[in-house]
């Protein structure tokens, strides 16, 4: 029989978890953005929600939310998609962008994003707002000069004018496609 390894403070890892604080340390809130893009043969969409909270009130954005207790981010990811846009996307079928996490990313506080793209037919998926979504549309993706444009009827957005660092997410995804 192997003894237990034993740390510097002579402390088995039992004995070290039994008196762990885990309030020693700020925690940050962990989130998912789910960049949709339908594919089409003379465009390509962007599929996006009209914030009906705040932050970032009446502002677009990628649909994304708060991970839940117990939850893979990729099950956020899936959960928050079909929560504001009614769109079903299985987990396994998103593709991770990337981890954002720069301070003030989120005015509500620290909060670290995980970021997923997601290829579909725009025919097959049909979003309707729901949760804390006002609004959801598909925008066709412009590309001018290397600066992207986002249009929908009247509705002309520029990058910068997303919610939260979602310019970033939306670029480096498109870096994906």
């Amino acid at each position: 029989m192997s003894e237990e390894l034993r740390d510097k403070n002579g402390l088995t890892e039992a004995e070290y978890l039994k008196d762990y604080n885990p309030d020693k340390w700020k925690k940050p809130s962990l989130t998912s953005d789910i960049c949709i893009v339908a594919r089409g043969e003379n465009t390509n969409k962007v599929l996006l929600i009209r914030r009906g909270n705040h932050p970032c009130l009446g502002k677009w954005a990628l649909p994304g939310g708060f991970s839940q207790a117990g939850e893979r981010i990729e099950e956020t990811a899936s959960r928050e998609l079909e929560e504001e846009t009614g769109i079903k996307m299985a987990p396994e079928k998103l593709t991770l962008v990337g981890v954002y996490s720069k301070p003030g990313r989120d005015p509500r506080d620290w909060t670290v994003s995980v970021a997923y793209l997601a290829c579909v037919n725009e025919n097959e998926a049909k979003p309707i707002a729901g949760d804390d979504a006002d609004d959801a549309k598909w925008f066709n993706i412009v590309c001018e000069n290397g600066s992207y444009t986002l249009k929908n009827g009247d509705i002309q957005l520029f990058l910068k004018n997303l919610a939260f660092d979602h310019e970033e997410i939306f670029t480096d995804a498109m870096g994906k496609i």
